[in-house]
């Protein structure tokens, strides 16, 4: 019996684990953990591949596992945390029953780009779209950056439902967007190669060590961005 090959998939498995757990957290409105145990299953999920790839293991099954972890974990999880978001939103109006519903389309275009990621070819070696792990973290830090950021606009925005309608409708929206983003995995050490994610890492570690959860909000949109602006500049060298 070859152990090898199962490990990434039991990688995967505990990925859906840390999901579960999340959720069961999100319910009970501890959002601090539900963060926590999401991050910890985004830890698993790129490990698992990591694995797959040193012990030259990669299988169909593997592929298969990885997007319905990923389902619960960066799909289930931030469209229930928005739907709670949404439900306690101050414009929100008592017969507007349904209204907190509309968080779930984030869960939508998770399981829209999990499916389209399976089959499309180029999203080897980058992406397609935002993945949908980082748009978990995003979603996620929103209930944290309520409760521990004093910003007042912030407050406003976090509490405003039409607001928050529309960071529901960009994140469904980016994650299956047609717009290149660079892979954050790294699969030597060439500085030269990899020096735009060793920038990016920098600056990420200075935003959330410096913004706390709302450096995890400024890390997701920097990357988005960045990604933009290497796009663009390329395209004038070529």
């Amino acid at each position: 019996m070859n152990i090898k090959k199962h490990i990434p998939n039991v990688i995967t498995l505990i990925n859906l684990l840390c999901g579960c757990i999340a959720l069961v957290f999100a319910v009970d409105l501890n959002f601090d953990m539900a963060f926590y145990f999401v991050a910890l299953g985004i830890f698993f999920d790129f490990f698992d591949g990591f694995f797959a790839r040193l012990f030259k293991v990669s299988s169909p099954l593997g592929l298969q596992l990885d997007s319905l972890a990923d389902m619960v974990t960066s799909g289930v999880v931030p469209g229930f945390v928005m739907f709670f978001l949404l439900a306690k939103s101050q414009n929100s109006i008592s017969s507007h029953v349904f209204l907190p519903y509309f968080g779930f389309v984030i869960t939508l275009g998770a399981c829209y780009r999990l499916a389209n990621f399976n089959i499309d070819e180029r999203q080897s070696d980058s992406f397609i779209g935002l993945p949908t792990p980082a748009n978990a973290l995003f979603i996620l830090s929103l209930p944290l950056i309520l409760k521990y950021s004093n910003l007042d606009f912030i407050q406003v925005g976090l509490k405003n439902q039409w607001f928050l309608m529309g960071m529901t409708i960009m994140s469904a929206y980016i994650m299956n967007a047609e717009i290149p983003l660079f892979s954050l995995k790294i699969k030597d050490f060439s500085f030269k190669k990899y020096q735009l994610h060793l920038i990016f890492l920098a600056i990420s570690i200075g935003l959330i060590a410096f913004f706390q959860f709302l450096g995890i909000a400024l890390v997701i949109v920097f990357y988005v961005i960045l990604s933009v602006l290497k796009n663009i500049f390329q395209k004038e060298n070529f």
